[in-house]
């Protein structure tokens, strides 16, 4: 109960002061009238006005509070009591609703934090449990799970069979097989089955905990529209005042009204060309986009990113791990006669690329102990076995000439099946050539589609041959493909990209696409990628679902078309109301229903992007 209160402490206080403001109404014949208004006036605006106070004198710059106030004391002062306090109910009650829109996110990331449990069940050597709180467990450890228990930590599946609510972390509410071997996450709800689990993430660095600090630092991240709103916002006050100032003296010598009358016009002034709407135009819409799209499994760092991929011509996309599933299988292996499969697994075992991983698993052979390897970035690794030099990679590190002369027989076939070509060379003479093929996601082909249907040029970068990158992207429909690209060379490409369309998105996985994801107009990264790519990125698509690209830049457009219906309507509304007041078409409680009920629009209105469905 008293959490609930401190929570709405807003929306009572705007109630309390309408229910004043109500009884004051009732009782308007009565000497103690201006006494219950002058209660409704406390109640209602003490927040807002202490607020207006602080925030002038610690950044010294005027704020629309200020001005409902001051409105507000000089309606009262010439008599008009219950204007006042009309004006000061609606005000409380459209900055209680803006409040609640603010801390709509904020409570989403609270409801995140109450389902991370506080312990959790550590096994011990003789197979019993004790309940340890997370923070003290250690990596390496291992823990038991229980059925219809929420994981508290990342890690590895050791024993059993389960299936996992994981939409905390990735948005989907399917729930997902897992088995031994498998990865699973902090946040995510055991099903069925009991799971030893062997820790590999501490509880400050697990994925759910990530995923909880990101979204906290983009509230604090507005958009570009937002923070030039708020920075207009000090001139624009200080020019009301100076035409209420006018005002105050103008009418009476220019068009003979009275000094009530000219004094009742100027507070009309002051109440209908407070900027409220204009401000609330923004902020709540985008915070309500940021939060749905944590729900969905997208995470944005900050308004401005959000902003920014509403008019993004052109999407860069990395291939390996990105458009494909980032597991290559050997598919094709010719080697020599006298070349030992155990040397090459044994070379590739050193290396952490991808295709060298799938080598290593497809040859399933004995590793030779104590072998140097040299890693040769983007091209591929060598290493001196009894006095010769072995090499495997790419054709122009073996020897582009030679490995061309090798695969005469096959090389097109293979690359043609988009299979990518792993020479093998032994004292600079090429003896094997194996071929892998990725796997393209099977949610690619379709976000492709989506893309060209929003008129998004797509570009896949990849280190793969022409002939092999032409295949992948003739089969995924993708626009253009640059291919033989160095990780080096990525921002080279990108930068030319950019201007070439004038902005681009970059979307990756790797640390090698961590330089080009930060020199992009918007990096997105795949959340299950290296924790640079993730870092680096401005959005992140979690649990590696490229589907989820679609539906960011759905949130995006929808939230740059509310904004503006925001901006317009708000200044359309202001515009009016100043002439209305001007040629004493309305009063002032008709001018703060038109004032204040426009802020509520906007801000309902903006509250929409909670309700946008992928």
């Amino acid at each position: 109960m008293v959490h609930f209160l401190k929570r709405n402490i807003e929306l009572i206080a705007a109630i309390i002061s309408g229910l004043f403001l109500l009884i004051g109404w009732l009782l308007s014949e009565n000497s103690a009238t201006p006494i219950i208004f002058l209660v409704a006036f406390v109640i209602g605006g003490f927040a807002k006005a202490k607020e207006g106070i602080t925030n002038t004198i610690r950044t010294k710059k005027l704020n629309v509070e200020l001005l409902m106030v001051i409105a507000a004391i000089g309606a009262s002062i010439i008599g008009y009591w219950l204007e006042g306090a009309i004006l000061i109910f609606i005000f409380s009650l459209s900055g209680a609703l803006e409040t609640y829109t603010m801390n709509k996110s904020k409570r989403d990331i609270s409801n995140l934090l109450e389902i991370q449990p506080m312990t959790a069940s550590l096994l011990q050597t003789d197979n019993s449990t004790t309940e340890v709180p997370v923070e003290e467990l250690l990596e390496g450890q291992f823990i038991l799970i229980r059925p219809g228990e929420i994981v508290p930590l990342d890690g590895v599946i050791m024993k059993g069979v389960s299936t996992l609510d994981e939409a905390a972390i990735s948005g989907e509410p399917v729930p997902v097989e897992k088995k031994e071997n498998n990865p699973i996450f902090a946040g995510t709800i055991n099903l069925s089955g009991a799971l030893t689990v062997k820790i590999t993430q501490t509880s400050e660095n697990t994925l759910f905990s990530k995923i909880i600090e990101l979204v906290q630092q983009a509230q604090t991240k507005p958009s570009r529209t937002a923070r030039l709103i708020e920075r207009f916002e000090d001139t624009y006050v200080k020019i009301v005042l100076f035409t209420v100032g006018i005002m105050l003296f103008l009418p009476h010598f220019a068009f003979g009204w009275d000094w009530t009358e000219t004094f009742y016009r100027a507070m009309v002034l002051l109440v209908v060309a407070s900027p409220c709407a204009l401000i609330a135009s923004v902020t709540p819409a985008t915070l309500a986009a940021i939060s749905n799209g944590a729900r969905h499994g997208i995470l944005f760092k900050g308004g401005i990113y959000l902003e920014n991929l509403h008019n993004i011509p052109a999407i860069a996309f990395d291939k390996t791990g990105t458009l494909t599933q980032g597991k290559p299988v050997l598919t094709d292996i010719y080697l020599e006669k006298y070349v030992s499969p155990a040397i090459i697994a044994s070379i590739e075992s050193k290396s952490t690329h991808p295709l060298a991983q799938s080598i290593v698993r497809a040859l399933d052979t004995d590793i030779l102990p104590d072998i140097t390897v040299t890693d040769v970035p983007g091209r591929g690794v060598k290493s001196t076995i009894a006095n010769q030099e072995w090499r495997i990679g790419k054709d122009d590190f073996v020897g582009k000439d030679s490995a061309s002369a090798y695969t005469d027989k096959y090389n097109s076939a293979l690359a043609s099946e988009g299979k990518t070509l792993v020479f093998v060379s032994c004292s600079k003479e090429i003896v094997g050539v194996l071929a892998l093929k990725d796997i393209a996601r099977k949610e690619a082909q379709k976000t492709i589609q989506s893309l060209h249907a929003l008129s998004i040029k797509t570009i896949m970068i990849t280190g793969d041959s022409q002939h092999t990158a032409d295949t992948i992207g003739k089969e995924l429909g993708i626009d253009s493909v640059i291919a033989e690209c160095l990780p080096e060379h990525k921002v080279t490409r990108l930068l030319a990209l950019q201007k070439k369309y004038g902005a681009i998105a970059m979307i990756g996985d790797g640390i090698n696409d961590a330089p080009a994801l930060a020199n992009a107009d918007v990096g997105i990264a795949m959340g299950e990628g290296t924790d640079i790519a993730i870092e680096t990125a401005d959005i992140i698509l979690m649990k590696n679902n490229l589907s989820k690209l679609t539906f960011a830049l759905k949130l995006s457009k929808k939230l740059h078309r509310i904004t503006w219906q925001n901006i317009i309507f708000s200044l359309c509304v202001i515009g009016l109301l100043i002439l209305s007041n001007f040629f004493q078409i309305i009063n002032l409680p008709f001018g703060v229903i038109g004032h204040e009920g426009s802020t509520i629009l906007v801000i309902l209105n903006g509250l929409r992007m909670l309700r946008l469905k992928a």
